[in-house]
């Protein structure tokens, strides 16, 4: 790898700083994190892959191989380019590394909330069912003709709702607990990046 592909891979033309490598890491980890992939493991491979080109590219910038003038490790760490480097290297490292996971988390946790929304607009829709199903199958059971195949269909559409309402909280459940864990795992991360500093 050379600098101006491994830019290429961040989306950064020749003349970028080290603030704009850090930049430029962060938004793409954000799009090309795996865990937003967690559904459909096809994207999920493809983005690991693509996020291990992201990250090769970025330790390429900022160990000094692919810096101009000044690396970007020694701005950032205050090492010296003639030794003790590789220690301030590793940090920096195992910083961008759990950044990278910060905004995977974050945006893995974006993605299951929008899900969740979609979920309850279903449960919504669901006892909206139920209840019209039940209004029409209570005023039409008496009948007999097509008021009674009205009937027949707002049972069904009454039973239809409230197993849609039931599998709705369901699905709503496990989209909390996921969220749940996505947020313990970020405070977890957030407290080892604080203790690296």
């Amino acid at each position: 790898m050379n600098r101006k592909e491994a830019l290429r891979i961040l989306g950064l033309d020749d003349d970028a700083t080290a603030d704009d490598i850090k930049a430029a890491y962060k938004e793409t980890a954000q799009i090309l994190h795996p865990d937003r992939f967690a559904s459909n493991k096809k994207l999920q491979d493809r983005a690991t892959e693509q996020f291990k080109n992201l990250q090769e590219a970025y330790e390429y910038l900022t160990s000094g191989k692919g810096a101009r003038g000044t690396s970007a490790r020694s701005s950032r760490t205050g090492a010296s380019s003639d030794g003790g480097g590789s220690s301030a290297r590793a940090v920096y490292t195992e910083e961008a590394e759990l950044e990278a996971r910060l905004a995977g988390i974050a945006a893995a946790k974006t993605q299951l909330v929008a899900q969740r929304d979609v979920v309850y607009d279903e449960r919504r829709n669901g006892a909206v069912m139920a209840g019209i199903g039940a209004v029409v199958a209570l005023l039409c059971s008496r009948k007999l003709g097509i008021l009674g195949i009205l009937a027949a269909a707002g049972v069904t559409a009454a039973i239809w709702g409230i197993v849609q309402v039931v599998n709705a909280q369901r699905t709503i459940a496990l989209l909390d607990d996921h969220i749940k864990e996505l947020v313990a795992e970020q405070k977890r991360l957030a407290q080892q990046l604080e203790d690296l500093d």
